[in-house]
């Protein structure tokens, strides 16, 4: 019997596949887990239009976050922090602080999404590449610098 496959199946397929499956195995498992449906006519035309909106709805996507992309590349962004003796931070300037300020710049940009090239723990310049969906990454530069310690007093 042939099914489409409505979810990832271990082992067998993944969601949108067409298989030929085991009579027992589809009638008895996949079909009334609501893994897979059966194979018919009307099922395979409904499932090329998925595929068809799922494609362009993907390459929408690719353009608004290549767009995205290509205005954060390069960014510049200016981080004060607390400094101990010999230049050395308080804490370490986390992705959190780094979403924030790029988020100030106007860009919605989760912390996960930003990966540090080392862990900043000092005064001075960092690299830092922004990860989008559809394998796209950018560059920015962060730059700290100590906070102005006339206004921590007041």
């Amino acid at each position: 019997m042939k099914v489409i496959l409505l979810k990832d199946v271990e082992k067998l397929g993944r969601k949108g596949e067409v298989k030929k499956v085991a009579d027992g195995y589809g009638r008895n498992y996949l079909i009334p887990n609501k893994l897979a449906v059966l194979a018919t006519k009307s099922e395979l035309v409904k499932l090329e239009e998925e595929k068809k909106i799922g494609a362009e709805k993907a390459e929408e996507e690719l353009k608004m976050y290549q767009e995205i992309a290509s205005q954060i590349d390069g960014l510049e962004l200016e981080i004060t922090a607390k400094v101990a003796e010999e230049g050395k931070l308080f804490g370490a300037v986390t992705t959190s602080q780094i979403a924030e300020k790029i988020k100030e710049q106007g860009f919605e940009i989760k912390k996960e999404q930003i990966k540090l090239d080392e862990p900043i723990k000092e005064i001075g310049e960092y690299g830092a590449t922004i990860e989008f969906p559809h394998n796209l990454e950018t560059k920015i530069k962060i730059i700290v610098i100590e906070e102005d310690k006339d206004k921590s007093l007041k």
